[in-house]
């Protein structure tokens, strides 16, 4: 969840930032954090993360997920508020680590880990096939996506997931030349939100 440039093309209304994003679910439901007031903040839609765990489940108990591109941290947070027994929040703006750190604080998310880096070069450091679900949400102007992904096809474990959210619906051709396979898809205004599965998992 990061900003967009001033010049993104992408389809959404400009967004200044600020104000809350609630957990939806879990220990800390209904918990609002605030939100930086930095032009271009993209927090995931309540309606995407509702749908989201509904796909996952509702409780992660044990799971290990990292939140790569965290902004606002709400992916994570609300996997850490369903039961994750770790979550990494990689996030490399200043200002939006330091508004993690106090969403942390205020909930005693012990379980919760914040890292100041950058999305791809966090999801290179973690352990092959370690994490049950990677959550994807780059710079909708960036050329971040298939990197991202590849990233975190080596990261994900075989039964695992990787959430994706994009400007565009991603092809079954294109994720299967990454190696996953299309688990769901929901369309919201400018956001396709996709959950995706590793192919050697789907085709075992």
């Amino acid at each position: 969840m990061k900003p967009r440039s001033p010049t993104s093309h992408a389809p959404a209304k400009p967004h200044l930032g600020g104000g809350e994003v609630r957990i939806i679910g879990g220990q800390w439901r209904r918990t609002k954090l605030a939100v930086a007031n930095k032009p271009g903040l993209r927090p995931t839609p309540d309606r995407v993360r509702e749908t989201l765990f509904n796909w996952l489940g509702q409780s992660l108990q044990g799971w290990r997920c990292v939140d790569a591109f965290a902004g606002t941290g709400a992916l994570g947070l609300e996997a850490a508020s369903r039961g994750a027994a770790h979550v990494l929040l990689c996030e490399q703006d200043s200002q939006l680590v330091a508004q993690l750190a106090q969403s942390v604080q205020k909930l005693k998310a012990d379980k919760v880990q914040i890292q100041r880096a950058d999305g791809v070069a966090c999801l290179a450091q973690v352990a092959l096939a370690s994490l049950d679900v990677v959550f994807l949400d780059p710079p909708f102007d960036s050329a971040l996506f298939e990197t991202a992904l590849r990233a975190a096809a080596r990261a994900v474990k075989v039964d695992g997931f990787v959430y994706l959210e994009a400007p565009k619906a991603w092809s079954e051709q294109e994720l299967e030349a990454i190696g996953f396979a299309l688990h769901r898809h929901l369309k919201a205004g400018a956001v396709h939100a996709h959950l995706l599965r590793p192919l050697v998992h789907t085709t075992a």
